[in-house]
């Protein structure tokens, strides 16, 4: 195996295996939007909403959740109201001949790190993590992500600002309904 294609070989070991799409019926899709809205909502208000059998609603949603389509229910939190109000972005570089998917398993090992995503361009990995303030990201890159083997080179950039949460699902889903009624 040549050097340059090393550092990704194993790559799948680390990262989520992408998943073909699901056919979806509209019922599907507008079941899907209605729990993207509200996850609490009961199967009887779900059942009722879609003109359908509180059994039948049970059925689907069991078949979404076999399918993969549905992988859980969380909830959206306020974290500037639990003491950790600053988003930082971390552009990572992985030093030459390191093995980038342990560097990502290290790194989404940190409570603090959010997400972890491998990318294209001049950089290997946009990491985004939430933290207190300057001094607690302080201590995470010098006693965490600077730790971790084969990190060559970090970049971090500050949120000022960010936009209100939007429900990009419900965006998405609403935007699919749209399209499979034009078809």
């Amino acid at each position: 195996m040549t050097d340059w294609i090393k550092p990704l070989g194993a790559i799948a070991e680390h990262t989520s295996v992408p998943s073909d799409p699901v056919p979806l019926d509209t019922t599907d899709l507008q079941l899907l939007l209605l729990l993207s809205q509200d996850a609490r909502t009961s199967q009887r208000s779900l059942a009722r909403e879609l003109g359908m059998s509180a059994p039948a609603v049970a059925d689907r949603i069991a078949r979404l959740q076999r399918l993969g389509v549905i992988e859980g229910y969380g909830i959206r939190l306020n974290w500037s109201t639990l003491g950790y109000p600053t988003i930082a972005y971390l552009t990572v570089t992985a030093g030459q001949g390191y093995e980038q998917g342990p560097i990502m398993s290290a790194l989404a090992e940190l409570p603090e790190v959010e997400e972890v995503l491998l990318v294209t361009g001049n950089v290997d990995m946009l990491v985004r993590v939430r933290v207190r303030d300057h001094t607690h990201l302080r201590e995470l890159l010098i006693n965490g992500v600077w730790q971790i083997e084969g990190i060559q080179r970090t970049e971090t950039s500050l949120s000022v600002a960010e936009m209100k949460p939007k429900n990009t699902t419900s965006e998405l889903l609403t935007d699919m309904l749209r399209r499979a009624g034009e078809d």
